[in-house]
């Protein structure tokens, strides 16, 4: 049986990082490069016109639509579409700011090769992918502003505190439910659990929450 090729789409306004990007990438196996785009609004044009890719690789500084709207704009018109945002700045509040408006991860242009294979791979299999020294970065900045009494309203059971530590590492879903000796069906109760109390969607949004708050500390 032969695997079925992921769709990637790469956003860019440099043609030639674009283009090495292209060429680097469709190098990787099951990997197939769908389309380049300039900006947000080539990236509009061409999946509104069919080409719906599985994955975007997309710049944050682009001219007439930037990063920010381009990732906004997809988190809620084609959320299927996961997000890996690309950037020369690793500045905390420009990497939080992406995540909450729906990346999956963040890397920066100097990653070797087989950084980038990595974090493609972990955003497709595991929906998100944060480098050590970007995940580094976001604690620092999200500990400035922890909220003690927030913290206090909300009541966590043991294992949810247990689920919550482990959901803030790279470890997936299944792996989790292994770990906690717990069946899929009890894991996705605790997750859903968690998005209703502290009110996020997505797992990245709940790891955030949870060290900001304080509820994790790495």
């Amino acid at each position: 049986m032969i695997n079925k090729k992921i769709k990637v789409a790469i956003a860019d306004d440099h043609t030639l990082l674009r283009s090495a990007l292209s060429k680097l990438i469709s190098s990787y196996d099951n990997y197939v490069i769908l389309f380049e785009a300039e900006n947000g609004f080539d990236v509009k044009l061409k999946i509104t016109q069919h080409a719906v890719p599985d994955i975007i690789l997309l710049d944050v500084n682009m001219p007439g639509m930037d990063g920010f709207e381009t990732v906004q704009w997809l988190h809620k018109n084609y959320p299927q579409i996961k997000v890996l945002a690309l950037s020369m700045f690793s500045d905390e509040k420009i990497i939080i700011r992406m995540l909450r408006l729906g990346a999956k991860g963040y890397v920066l242009k100097n990653i070797d090769p087989e950084e980038l294979k990595t974090a493609l791979d972990s955003v497709m299999k595991k929906d998100f992918y944060l480098p050590e020294y970007i995940s580094g970065k976001i604690i620092s900045g999200l500990n400035k502003d922890g909220d003690d009494a927030e913290r206090q309203s909300i009541f966590l059971t043991e294992k949810e505190k247990e689920f919550l530590h482990l959901v803030c590492s790279e470890l997936t879903y299944k792996d989790i439910a292994l770990k906690l000796n717990l069946s899929p069906r009890t894991i996705d109760d605790y997750r859903n659990a968690l998005f209703e109390k502290f009110d996020v969607k997505s797992r990245i949004g709940l790891a955030i929450y949870a060290i900001k708050k304080g509820f994790v500390v790495v």
